[in-house]
């Protein structure tokens, strides 16, 4: 699979994506669920506060970082008993609050927050020691709906809100505020949980807008001051209306310059393996082929009932790639009439009722042998090129009926 780099630890991979962004303005990486990309962003926002004798002899943090461990610096505080004080309290510890005061980011955060839903909003500061001077940070947000004061908002508002936040303080960055003045990266791995289609779609048609303006930052003196960003993701939606967007150029802005690669472990040794994509959109069900057919190795992997359900739902979404509305298509591309009957009462039977409840039940023998006969003549048929695995080659020619396999992200 030509372009598949190969790396025997996260400090090689950060340091190889460091040196991309010598020549790029952007990294898109898409990576399948349990990865390690949070991990991996971990230690680039490590990496950034080493010292080095030429890239960094002061140690300095070079890295404005955004995942899910920014979403627990807000936590509720429930008065359970009263029932009356709802509030998110702001980790007042945190690095990532000690410029709110002075970027006066309220109404920016307002501004954000209008677009996606229909709440409000107040900050209330305290003032906190550092060292020997005092400073004021947010100390808590409350919410409020229309005449309803004091309210908590559900999970999903909430991590909209938190996205208005870190939005309006990336739009601070990118002014070239001097808050931010020694920062060079820009890492975003995607907290999006609890959000539904349209939101994240939203959410990151206006985060692409607002990044593309990282390329041509200047500092407070109007010099150059690029940001180079890093953008991770699990979620395929999200992802493609990403690339989509940070690949548009309104009339009058500069080129933005981006590489996009899926991010893989083939197995559990700490190896991962990046490999370079242009596909648009991105097809999420590839990556589930290659954990399905890790787990259909007779040496190292196991089968569970549920993974009948998964090979199921990647079957559907090639039919529906192909315009067809069932799975009878994938089965039609079989030469033998007994397996596509065969095939087609399994995966009727074994992806319904207590099959598709994700319990971990390991399969008998009759059913993995079944699974992996299917897995394989479903993925020799359709040609997948599966990240972590040579290129399956088919059998037969295909059936006339289709204009090209689908086939995995050209790395």
């Amino acid at each position: 699979m030509s372009g598949i780099r190969t790396y025997q630890s996260l400090a090689k991979l950060v340091t190889r994506l460091r040196d991309d962004l010598n020549d790029a303005d952007f990294v898109l990486l898409y990576a399948y669920n349990r990865t390690g990309k949070t991990r991996l962003s971990m230690e680039f926002k490590d990496a950034g506060k080493r010292k080095h004798k030429t890239k960094n002899p002061t140690g300095t943090h070079d890295t404005l970082y955004f995942n899910a461990f920014t979403e627990d610096l807000f936590v509720w505080e429930n008065d359970l008993e009263g029932d009356s004080v709802r509030r998110l309290q702001l980790n007042e510890k945190s690095s990532f609050f000690n410029a709110m005061t002075e970027l006066a980011l309220d109404q920016t955060i307002a501004r954000y927050l209008f677009r996606y839903a229909d709440f409000e909003f107040d900050f209330t500061y305290k003032e906190v020691q550092q060292g020997k001077e005092t400073a004021s940070k947010p100390d808590f947000v409350s919410f409020s709906k229309g005449e309803e004061t004091n309210i908590k908002v559900s999970r999903g508002e909430q991590n909209i809100f938190i996205w208005c936040v870190f939005m309006a303080i990336c739009e601070r960055m990118l002014d070239g505020h001097q808050s931010y003045q020694g920062k060079k990266y820009l890492y975003i791995d995607d907290p999006i949980s609890s959000l539904d289609d349209n939101n994240a779609i939203s959410i990151a048609c206006d985060l692409a807008k607002l990044l593309r303006r990282a390329a041509t930052r200047k500092d407070g003196n109007g010099a150059p001051a690029p940001i180079k960003v890093i953008f991770s993701s699990h979620h395929s939606l999200f992802f493609n209306v990403m690339c989509n967007e940070v690949s548009r150029r309104a009339e009058g802005e500069a080129k933005v310059t981006h590489k996009r690669y899926f991010l893989h472990r083939p197995g559990d040794n700490g190896t991962y393996t990046l490999q370079p994509t242009q596909d648009t959109p991105f097809f999420h069900h590839v990556a589930t082929l290659a954990e399905l057919q890790r787990a259909a190795d007779p040496k190292k992997g196991k089968l569970y009932t549920f993974h009948f359900n998964a090979l199921r739902s990647v079957m559907e979404k090639t039919a529906s790639f192909f315009g067809h509305q069932s799975i009878a298509f994938c089965l039609k591309a079989l030469d033998n009439e007994e397996d596509r009957a065969l095939f087609n009462r399994a995966l009727n039977l074994l992806s319904h009722g207590a099959y598709a409840v994700h319990e971990p039940t390991e399969m008998g023998e009759d059913n993995t042998a079944l699974f992996r006969r299917i897995l394989s003549e479903f993925i020799t048929r359709f040609e997948f090129a599966l990240p972590g695995y040579a290129p399956t080659k088919p059998a037969v020619a295909a059936p006339a009926t289709t204009a090209s396999p689908p086939s995995a992200p050209a790395p």
